[in-house]
């Protein structure tokens, strides 16, 4: 869980914010000098959530956020949290389509977790799921790198990964996860119905007990001289595959 007091930085982050937990924002900081339309939307969005905005010069504001910012800062002042796996169950339980779910094996960068919740958003999934231990926390850099999709995208924490697995199994949804050494390609793989996609970490892949739970193991041809994708670009090659064929 992050701390009382942060700050969320980057024009799409915090829109995002102020649309979805608007609560969660003490005020606004906005470089002085800086009115275009974006930030003209923003001010709306914050004056309507009777949010209060404050203009800084730009030491004052890198002071505050030392990380990119784009001149727009959310200051926040309750802790985030992933969500419960009760949670989960109760997404999925309301789903009225067939599930699409990402699981992220011990990814531990915060730059590749808010990497995938970009993509797992843009693809539409439901929810994105990852273990409790050796997996990054969702943090201001998750934020800033989800451009937005850190406040709109259920991200979930269980304590038990080969546990919630088995029970999405339970509900019928198949686990594809994915490994350099599968003979099946992701291209084989049929990947229509309730499905969740299952990353590895940036390093060792999947784990060996993930792998186990798994239903099918499939791997992304590679033709060049690289032996394997980063997990955020190889997450985006395996989500939309399955987009195109469920369209």
């Amino acid at each position: 869980m992050a701390s009382s007091t942060s700050y969320i930085a980057g024009v799409h982050a915090v829109a995002e914010l102020l649309k979805q937990r608007s609560g969660d924002v003490q005020r606004l900081l906005i470089k002085k000098g800086r009115h275009d339309g974006r930030v003209q939307e923003l001010l709306k969005l914050a004056q309507n959530a009777g949010i209060e905005v404050e203009e800084l010069d730009l030491a004052e504001l890198e002071k505050r956020c030392p990380n990119p910012h784009q001149g727009v800062v959310a200051e926040t002042v309750r802790a985030r949290s992933a969500r419960s796996e009760a949670d989960l169950n109760a997404l999925l339980d309301k789903l009225q389509s067939d599930a699409l779910l990402l699981i992220l094996d011990g990814v531990t960068d915060p730059h590749n977790l808010g990497a995938c919740l970009r993509t797992a958003d843009a693809a539409g999934v439901n929810a994105v799921i990852v273990p409790k231990d050796k997996s990054a926390s969702l943090n201001d850099t998750v934020s800033r790198v989800a451009s937005g999709a850190a406040e709109s995208m259920p991200l979930v924490t269980v304590t038990n990964l080969a546990r919630c697995m088995k029970s999405l199994q339970e509900r019928g949804i198949w686990l594809i996860g994915t490994a350099d050494e599968a003979d099946h390609t992701l291209y084989q793989q049929d990947l229509t119905g309730p499905i969740a996609l299952v990353m590895g970490s940036e390093g060792s892949g999947l784990r060996r007990l993930t792998r186990e739970h798994c239903d099918h193991l499939v791997s992304i041809p590679m033709a060049g001289a690289v032996s394997s994708l980063n997990v955020s670009v190889a997450t985006g090659v395996a989500l939309f595959e399955a987009v195109r064929q469920r369209s």
